[in-house]
């Protein structure tokens, strides 16, 4: 009967919201996230992005990312470390942490985001003479 009238679904709302820490950390979380989704911690990268599971979605939606404070509103899907994004497409179902075949080699450089449309992108240097110099009018 309540799963007829919806009641089933207002009290699942309230259970996400009792989840998320309460009526303000839900309404910040979705003001920064844009959705409220109920899921469990599946782990924590070093950049501090929280990696969710939910099996009651359907496949392709029931993993997610959620962006660690520091971004802020600026936040893009470069900043998820390779390993992370493995197992956020599918590619793998176990987590970092549990896969033993991960390679973890000292040579390995550390995972960076895309910095492009920042003061730190890459922006090449020439020493070459351009090809194409442009016209400076004399001076009078």
């Amino acid at each position: 009967m309540a799963k007829f009238f919806g009641i089933d679904r207002f009290f699942q709302f309230l259970n996400t919201i009792k989840e998320t820490g309460g009526i303000r950390a839900s309404l910040y979380k979705l003001y920064r996230m844009d959705n409220l989704r109920p899921g469990t911690l599946v782990g924590t990268d070093k950049y501090g992005n929280k990696y969710y599971e939910n099996p009651h979605y359907f496949y392709g939606r029931n993993r997610w990312v959620e962006y660690a404070e520091k971004y802020g509103l600026d936040y893009d899907a470069s900043q998820v470390p390779a390993e992370w994004y493995g197992w956020l497409h599918y590619k793998t179902d176990l987590t970092p942490d549990k896969d033993p075949s991960r390679p973890h080699y000292k040579w390995m450089a550390d995972h960076t985001e895309n910095l492009s449309g920042t003061p730190g992108q890459f922006m090449p240097y020439s020493t070459t003479r351009p090809k194409i110099e442009p016209w400076i009018p004399p001076k009078a």
